[in-house]
């Protein structure tokens, strides 16, 4: 009797066990699209504008679905626009990572205070 009831916990703990592996993984906080090889390319100097359209493409699609996209997605694509000569849709991407990511105003506030003073 007593080796009956090993035998079932023993079972019982193999089945947990290989439950256990079935489990989903988490679901990420952030979706990254093709952020992290758009910024790779602009390091190695491709185009914004290339560059620019991949990231505007993912962050529709990240938006549509509901998620949200890593902190400095905004702030690179505003890093973009002001380099086609776009600031007016930089400080719209600046104040939209002032939203999403509060940590970052100061330094956004920073680089819109130094557009502003360059503008004068």
């Amino acid at each position: 009797m007593n080796m009956t009831k090993i035998n079932i916990v023993a079972l019982a703990f193999a089945g947990l066990f290989v439950l256990s592996g079935c489990k989903t993984a988490p679901k990420t906080i952030y979706q990254w699209g093709s952020y992290q090889p758009q910024l790779y390319q602009h390091f190695k100097g491709e185009s914004p504008d290339q560059q620019i359209a991949a990231l505007e493409k993912d962050l529709d699609q990240i938006t549509a679905k509901g998620n949200m996209p890593p902190p400095g997605y905004h702030a690179h694509l505003g890093l973009l626009y002001s380099m086609t000569g776009k600031s007016d849709l930089m400080i719209v991407q600046f104040e939209d990572e002032k939203k999403l990511f509060p940590e970052s105003a100061a330094y956004m506030d920073f680089l819109l205070a130094k557009m502003k003073k360059g503008e004068k």
